[in-house]
């Protein structure tokens, strides 16, 4: 069981969140699936968290923690909306490509 008392370098979460949310960012440039750019939206929004909680850790807080869970509040009404718009957009195109959609402009 680890102490209560150890401290981890911030450094190494900041690490961490840069890479997932690195891995995030390129999953919604560059991947055309509506799906795959979701998850990559919600990995960029755990970096954040990551950070926040890391930060508020360090500095014996609760208010990063706080911020944390308003941010998965936000995130889960993100993901319920974006499904939507996927079931939705696959009913009536039968895709779910992000390059497909273009031709629904008015």
């Amino acid at each position: 069981m680890i102490p209560e008392d150890t401290v981890v370098d911030p450094m190494y979460f900041v690490v961490l969140a840069t890479i997932l949310f690195s891995i995030g960012a390129v999953a919604v440039l560059l991947r055309r699936n509506a799906i795959v750019a979701l998850l990559g939206v919600e990995l960029m929004l755990n970096a954040s968290n990551l950070l926040f909680v890391a930060f508020a850790r360090s500095h014996r807080d609760v208010s990063g923690q706080a911020l944390a869970f308003f941010v998965m509040v936000v995130a889960a009404a993100e993901v319920v909306v974006g499904l939507a718009l996927i079931i939705t957009l696959f009913r009536s195109r039968q895709t779910i490509s992000l390059d497909e959609p273009m031709d629904l402009r008015g």
